[in-house]
């Protein structure tokens, strides 16, 4: 799924992945989009690690742990030559629309996600190291939505330049160091 996509992941091409019987991925999951939300919380596991690593680190000020999270998350699609993005971001492109459980479940998601950058946001905020003219949860939703739209921009151009553009921007203006 994280190379093909919702759309493009039949449960004839998990099973055959998976090297099982058809029979026993019916067994274990009532359908493709049952799969799908477990295939996302396992996926969101992972991301929640990743925020962690970043955001719970307290030898960084505020802003230097959400610009430490993108960082960590450059070099992974790096790593991966830019050929793969976030599965939340794929999932919410295509599965939303066709799923309403799997919409509701990126919706839990983003939620959760905003709330983890919001309260890193809301420090920096406290501290004077970002200004306080939007709310923290205003621009967590805005460096979420924005930093997806740039991994769907790396994905096409297979460089980390829409990446580092964002972040560049991001953090000139939006994120900008207070003196």
């Amino acid at each position: 799924m994280l190379r093909k996509g919702y759309s493009g992941s039949s449960v004839r091409d998990v099973v055959a992945e998976a090297d099982v019987s058809q029979g026993s991925f019916t067994n274990h999951f009532r359908s493709k989009e049952v799969f799908s939300r477990d295939v996302l919380d396992r996926y969101f596991e992972h991301v929640r690690d990743l925020v962690s690593l970043a955001l719970d680190d307290e030898s960084l000020t505020p802003r230097q742990r959400l610009q430490r999270y993108l960082d960590i998350i450059t070099a992974r699609l790096k790593a991966d030559s830019f050929e793969r993005g976030c599965l939340i971001g794929d999932f919410s492109l295509e599965a939303a629309p066709v799923s309403e459980m799997l919409r509701v479940r990126l919706s839990e998601i983003f939620l959760e996600w905003r709330g983890r950058f919001a309260d890193c946001i809301r420090e920096a905020q406290l501290i004077g190291e970002i200004d306080t003219a939007f709310a923290p949860e205003e621009l967590a939703d805005f460096m979420l939505a924005s930093w997806e739209g740039a991994i769907l921009r790396m994905k096409v151009e297979r460089s980390a330049a829409p990446l580092e553009r964002f972040k560049k921007i991001a953090f000139a203006t939006i994120f900008r160091q207070f003196a």
